[in-house]
């Protein structure tokens, strides 16, 4: 009785609920039905099984105070109402078997169907449940910043046995942005992390109305794929970084780091080990934001926004044939055009001429005499407070510069596990009170206690001085994000005044970055700069790839020598240089470095050149600077003879 009277209840509200979420819920029926029911069947369940503990009770109550209670039990056995009461006992032992028989086949579907049932499997695609989950699993496509589907730069196709594989255009171009799927997160797996959902509850599905736009998990992205590709081949067979910024909103336009690796060759630890056991060409690292680099005279940039800053740009310096001395007892600074003998003495010319120079002259012909007298008239705290200001981490000591720290809070993003997952190294300068005049003058020319900065930092430099209001942006990876400020460096007026100091260097006659002008002649892009050479002792590898290993010999506490085996370092030549384009109105901020490139005039500076020609073909200065279409021969009217 009690089994019937519960199906009449469940056929019931199949009938009612069923209408009135199709009535309320529309299309989402299919799904919310059999929610619905469970709920309902749960209700019921506990309702029957209060009922009968009730009923148990009270029979139990009852027969306790009955009079035959103190009959024979074979006279009880033969009274009517114990016959019921076995009759009811034994429908209640039958809807108890039935319930059970229900519990045990909904928890095999559960629990072990999945893993077991060959039929399921097959068939679990239609439950709308596991559906929803694995939408909310499946990333989205990642997009260039174009949003068009043939610029993709992740997506999923099908593979040759008919699996959903996630693909990337430029496996090996976006392989450090993206990252992997093991040790450090990267943007790939940041974009998409924390959007998946939770199994769906019954009462979920039941009340939670799902959108269509909740499916929707496509990323568009401000990298251009063209640009992203072409880079890449600018540093083939060279180890280096580029990166490219638009300095007016903050895009992340492109940025490379060489050597690289395939996304699809880091998928097996063994594989990933492979390449994390790669000392010498370190496939896994990031150049472009993990690596610290000695700047060199691209780090004058820096010094001259320092000087504007604190109301010093017209300051006027004298450079000497035997080198600038900070003090009487420290070396001489000198001119890279100028030769520093192991002796002290100083040979060839000075940059520009052994003469007073100002500010823009100095910058033309990068003179490091000029420049080390600016940062020591600066002070180290002005200094500081200028590196502050353009992200970086000014410390007192040399040995608080070895802490490694990261720096999110440059990245405009939508969540901070974005930020986290790219944060670049926070590149660092000593500022402390130890510091000497001598220590001082180097880091304004980029050497000495500056030698830790990031191809990302020094693309930052460059975009506070190509940014038409002197702003520093917080850079952006999300093209739909609206552009967030970081700082104000300088003033409008200010930023002006820069722009056409920097582009002396390579639009001028004697310029250290003439080049510049040369390769871009006749597109009518006016551009500015800054070059750079910097020296780095660097761990030295055989044609295998092993450390070559030296002997040296040091004295040990007994005052006798001991040797000792280390590994062989060499004088590494880094090649620099920092851009902007077009100088009117620029589009582009370059940083590019190659490592033992040599001068930054005839290695970096030519590729920056190369990259603001791409990025001309590719629109993406603007339709001033497109390259203009040659019109097509017209047919003579002429007849032959």
């Amino acid at each position: 009785m009690n089994l019937f009277i519960f199906t009449i209840f469940q056929n019931l509200g199949t009938g009612i609920l069923g209408w009135t979420l199709e009535d309320i819920f529309g299309k989402q029926v299919l799904e919310r039905t059999p929610a619905g029911l469970s709920i309902f069947y749960l209700v019921a369940m506990g309702v029957l099984v209060v009922t009968l503990s009730l009923t148990l009770f009270e029979t139990r109550s009852a027969a306790n105070a009955r009079p035959e209670a103190n009959l024979l039990p074979s006279v009880v056995r033969g009274l009517s109402r114990s016959v019921a009461n076995r009759s009811l006992w034994s429908w209640a032992a039958v809807f108890v078997l039935l319930s059970l028989s229900v519990f045990l086949s909904q928890s095999y579907w559960v629990y072990f169907a999945e893993s077991y049932n060959e039929r399921f499997q097959s068939l679990s695609y239609k439950d709308l449940r596991n559906r929803r989950t694995s939408a909310a699993t499946l990333r989205g496509w990642t997009l260039d910043r174009s949003g068009k589907l043939d610029n993709a730069l992740a997506y999923f196709k099908l593979d040759k046995d008919g699996n959903i594989v996630r693909t990337f255009s430029l496996d090996h171009e976006l392989s450090h942005l993206f990252g992997t799927e093991r040790g450090t997160p990267g943007l790939e797996r940041a974009l998409y992390s924390g959007r998946t959902e939770k199994f769906p509850e019954s009462l979920d599905v039941l009340t939670t109305i799902k959108r269509t736009a909740d499916e929707e998990r496509d990323v568009r992205t401000t990298i251009d794929k063209n640009l992203q590709a072409y880079i890449a081949s600018q540093l083939e067979g060279r180890k280096g970084s580029i990166v490219v910024l638009d300095p007016q909103n903050g895009d992340l336009i492109a940025m490379y780091s060489s050597p690289s690796y395939k996304l699809s060759e880091a998928q097996s630890l063994d594989d990933f080990l492979r390449l994390e056991a790669d000392k010498r060409d370190k496939p896994l690292l990031d150049r472009s934001t993990r690596e610290f680099y000695v700047p060199g005279s691209t780090f004058k940039a820096f010094t001259m926004i320092s000087a504007f800053r604190a109301g010093r740009e017209g300051a006027v310096f004298s450079s000497f044939a035997d080198g600038f001395r900070p003090s009487r007892s420290s070396r001489p600074i000198v001119d890279a055009s100028q030769k520093l003998g192991a002796d002290g003495s100083v040979g060839g010319t000075c940059a520009g001429g052994c003469a007073e120079k100002d500010i823009t002259l100095a910058f033309k012909v990068s003179s490091n005499q000029y420049f080390a007298q600016l940062a020591i008239s600066l002070g180290r705290e002005r200094l500081k407070e200028t590196a502050e200001i353009l992200g970086m981490n000014p410390v007192d000591q040399p040995d608080q510069a070895l802490i490694p720290s990261f720096f999110p809070e440059i990245w405009n993003v939508s969540k901070p596990a974005i930020a986290n997952s790219i944060s670049p190294r926070r590149s660092t300068i000593v500022v402390g009170k130890d510091l000497s005049l001598y220590d001082i003058g180097l880091e304004g020319i980029g050497q000495g206690y500056a030698g830790q900065m990031t191809p990302f930092q020094m693309a930052m430099i460059a975009a506070v001085t190509g940014n038409i209001e002197g702003k520093l942006m917080k850079t952006r990876i999300e093209a739909d994000r609206p552009p967030q400020m970081f700082s104000q460096p300088l003033t409008p007026q200010q930023a002006a005044r820069v722009r056409s100091i920097m582009s002396t260097v390579t639009e001028e006659p004697g310029g250290t970055g003439a080049v510049m002008a040369a390769k871009l002649a006749g597109t009518g892009i006016r551009t500015g700069g800054k070059t750079g050479t910097a020296e780095k002792l660097a761990p030295q590898y055989d044609q295998k790839g092993q450390p070559v290993m030296e002997t040296r010999r040091r004295r040990s506490g007994t005052a006798e020598w001991e040797e000792y085996i280390v590994q062989a370092t060499y004088e590494r030549k880094d090649s620099w240089f920092i851009s902007i384009a077009p100088i009117e109105r620029p589009r582009l901020a370059i940083a590019v470095v190659v490592e033992d490139g040599g001068y930054g005039s005839r290695t970096a500076a030519p590729i920056a050149a190369n990259i603001i020609l791409k990025a001309r073909e590719l629109g993406l200065l603007g339709e001033d600077y497109l390259p203009r279409r040659q019109s097509p021969p017209q047919p003579s009217n002429r007849r032959r003879s």
